[in-house]
């Protein structure tokens, strides 16, 4: 297990509880990377975004040959920057890397609090590997714990990091209290808008309907728990990014997320209303009283 996070160490306990022997390391462990990886059946990756390329490189070489590797990391990779033939995802980066290897992407409504709990819930694991996918299936479901299997890994895999964007937009709408019919509203338009980038770049339309798509993004944008939710209810509250960051535990990926995925469809010409304006909200070039102004104005047309 690599990242002892909240998430990190959740995964970690339900492998344990299967009777798997689980290694789990963080930046602070006395083990060294490759000392953790070396002759693992499954690496599970749950560190955040702005350190998957370093940890690739430095474990790479060590993996056994018969490794499958899962990643857990929800987000988009900053670095890529304008060379969109480069990965972007955090799967993308593990398999550019590691071409011999099986690698699989673990996402859903999964908020890692509830989990840690006992309380139930699911997930999807993809891979265009179908043995691989289900072995990890085997290693993580329980009785409390079900995890589906799903061939999409692209749109599985935007799915849950395109979702913290729009939980920041629907965080500032509960801080100003605008009420349900409005963050319905959001919600509803946030996931046609994640359906749109998904479909542009290859992923299927139905996979966004699933756990990693509408599952997640309900989840996230209806807790407190979320980190991301948390950055958008804090901003509506007058708080600057930097305040409201420091007072969260962990990272919010959405932050970095909004940044590359306007960055993106700005260059590739797509939609991305709410996107733009959570980019602008971030950037203190706008409030959030004027971001929902700008989307209740915009041009009247047709729904999809």
């Amino acid at each position: 297990m690599l990242g002892a996070g909240a998430w990190g160490s959740t995964l970690a306990g339900l492998a344990q509880e299967n009777e798997h022997q689980v290694a789990v390391w963080s930046r602070c462990s006395e083990i060294g990377l490759k000392t953790i990886v070396h002759n693992a059946d499954l690496v599970i990756s749950a560190i955040s975004m702005k350190g998957v390329r370093e940890v690739i490189a430095e474990v790479r070489s060590s993996l056994s040959p018969e490794t499958i590797v899962v990643t857990a990391t929800k987000g988009l990779d900053s670095a890529s920057g304008t060379a969109i033939a480069l990965p972007l995802l955090p799967s993308q980066l593990w398999q550019f890397a590691c071409p011999n290897h099986a690698v699989t992407v673990l996402s859903g409504p999964n908020l890692s609090q509830e989990i840690a709990q006992g309380l139930p819930a699911a997930s999807v694991v993809a891979s265009a590997d179908t043995q691989a996918a289900e072995q990890v299936q085997a290693v993580l479901s329980s009785s409390r714990f079900r995890v589906y299997t799903n061939s999409d890994s692209l749109g599985v895999e935007l799915g849950g990091a395109l979702k913290n964007v729009i939980a920041i937009a629907v965080g500032a709408c509960d801080g100003l209290q605008l009420g349900t019919n409005a963050k319905a509203a959001l919600v509803t338009r946030g996931l046609a808008e994640m359906i749109r980038i998904g479909t542009y770049w290859g992923a299927k339309a139905e996979t966004f309907y699933g756990l990693s798509g509408l599952g997640d993004l309900l989840a996230t944008c209806n807790s407190a728990l979320s980190r991301n939710y948390q950055v958008g209810y804090g901003l509506a509250h007058g708080q600057n990014l930097s305040e409201v960051l420091a007072q969260i535990k962990g990272t919010a990926e959405g932050v970095n997320t909004t940044q590359v995925l306007v960055q993106l469809a700005h260059q590739q010409t797509i939609s991305v209303p709410i996107s733009a304006l959570v980019s602008q909200l971030l950037q203190g070039k706008i409030t959030p009283q004027a971001a929902v102004a700008a989307l209740m104005l915009r041009d009247s047309r047709p729904e999809g």
